[in-house]
């Protein structure tokens, strides 16, 4: 069963029971003596990086192609749009949340629609984290041991270090990875045990902006960087539909909803929860803004979709190479912390889909063990054996994406089993279900379109 289950909450600071009007006055079998007596709450600060690490995932490389698409200001535009749309559709899940005494977003939208919502949910969590966690893990695994795309090989940075060895190639690699990194992370319990490998995730992905702004700023000194595109190129009506194409990939960039109950109950204030969301979402998306300027600075219209390609040729500055080995370590050791805050809530949500009726996950050690070392080995084979899922991921994962962060909160509020939601939330649930499924639908029509013209073109 997943933590959203559990009815009664506990203040951090005096330790008193602040018990549900409709719970039982004997301890249920889900309550333990002592439950929080080791345990006084996480800190703000944790929460925050917690957060931000559950934000700033694979999304962050594929923002400064959103800027080609869009040119620079609409791009600047519709990222701090993208924003504050998360916060307010995270404002939803916590006020209908606190109503409904639900605490998870799978017990939400239980009781807004019952077992089949909460299932519903699940799944969508299930295929979204599934599939992220398959595309960092391939993304580790091309950064460190290299790759082959049409016929050209793609040299790793432990290749370029030492060169070709069985002990460099990509399985041994994510073996190693896996064994040493994913599985000791994935076996704390509490999210709060992973503020500091969040903080230092958070660390990495500003390494990599700072790195790319100093390269920015040195070639517009030397005068090597042209004035880059305002406003989007629109000649036809396949280049206007590609606009809508962004919408997903902000959308996938801001998930962090399934993760902010599970901060929430470890709070030593749950009432902070709101200000670690506006400034989680404030950190993000300022480092969003500067990588996508910046990136799309560095390399205009020959920005590519995963922006750290574009960091696998020569710079033209000096110490060019050991710059280009910099941003991609870093942006695996990224990836490498931010595994096992997206692989929480996916443990959890298994459990809940499988076990609904069981004890909570974190007092069964055989089923935490079972549950998270199964995962671990479908996200591995998946990375070893599916090298080519990017594109199915941007068809499955953005559209469970979409439903997690703005349909299903929207739909809560539509619902409104309770009476709360005000004139304008139920006006801004519309908007955000209108703009998601418009924008998907176009999104997945054109990236179909543009699939079926590259493969009914003539071949030389």
């Amino acid at each position: 069963m997943t933590i959203g289950t559990v009815k009664e909450k506990r203040s951090r600071k005096n330790k008193q029971p602040v018990v549900d009007d409709q719970s039982p006055l004997l301890p249920t079998k889900h309550q333990k003596d002592g439950g929080f007596d080791e345990f006084n709450g996480a800190s703000y600060s944790g929460a925050v990086f917690n957060l931000s690490t559950t934000i700033v995932g694979a999304g962050i490389m594929a923002l400064p192609a959103i800027m080609k698409v869009l040119g620079l200001i609409p791009g600047i535009i519709m990222i701090i749009l993208m924003a504050f749309l998360t916060e307010a559709s995270i404002e939803l899940l916590i006020r209908f949340s606190r109503t409904s005494n639900s605490v998870s977003y799978g017990g939400l939208m239980g009781d807004a629609f019952g077992n089949y919502g909460k299932m519903l949910l699940q799944i969508c969590v299930l295929v979204n984290n599934i599939g992220v966690l398959i595309v960092y893990m391939i993304i580790i695994g091309d950064v460190l041991s290299g790759t082959t795309s049409s016929g050209t090989h793609h040299a790793g940075v432990l290749e370029g270090w030492f060169g070709v060895h069985w002990w460099n190639g990509r399985f041994f690699v994510l073996l190693v990875t896996t064994l040493g990194v994913f599985a000791p992370l994935a076996c704390l319990k509490r999210i709060d045990s992973l503020r500091y490998t969040s903080a230092l995730s958070v660390a990495l992905a500003v390494v990599f902006l700072v790195v790319t702004v100093g390269i920015t700023i040195f070639k517009l000194i030397n005068g090597s960087i042209l004035m880059p595109r305002l406003l989007p190129s629109c000649h036809d009506l396949t280049s206007f539909l590609k606009l809508f194409t962004v919408v997903p990939v902000l959308v996938t960039a801001y998930i962090c909803h399934y993760n902010v109950h599970s901060i929430e109950n470890e709070l030593e204030e749950s009432r902070q929860i709101r200000a670690v969301v506006q400034s989680a979402l404030a950190l993000c998306s300022s480092v969003y803004v500067l990588t996508s300027i910046f990136g799309f600075l560095l390399f205009g219209d020959a920005t590519l979709d995963d922006v750290l390609a574009n960091f696998d040729a020569d710079l033209g500055i000096p110490f060019g190479s050991l710059l280009n080995d910099v941003v991609r370590v870093s942006y695996a050791a990224h990836l490498m912390l931010v595994f096992p805050i997206v692989f929480y809530p996916l443990r959890l949500n298994l459990d809940g889909l499988v076990f609904p009726s069981a004890s909570p996950l974190t007092l069964d050690n055989l089923r935490f063990a079972l549950i998270s070392g199964g995962l671990i080995a479908i996200i591995f084979l998946g990375a070893n054996f599916i090298p080519s899922i990017w594109d199915a991921f941007q068809f499955t994962g953005a559209t469970a994406a979409v439903c997690i962060g703005f349909i299903f909160p929207a739909a809560v509020t539509l619902r409104d089993r309770y009476g709360i939601a005000t004139k304008r939330d139920k006006i801004l649930s519309i908007f955000m279900i209108v703009l998601a499924v418009f924008s998907n639908m176009v999104a997945i029509y054109s990236d179909a379109y543009a699939l079926f013209k590259k493969n009914s073109s003539p071949r030389e």
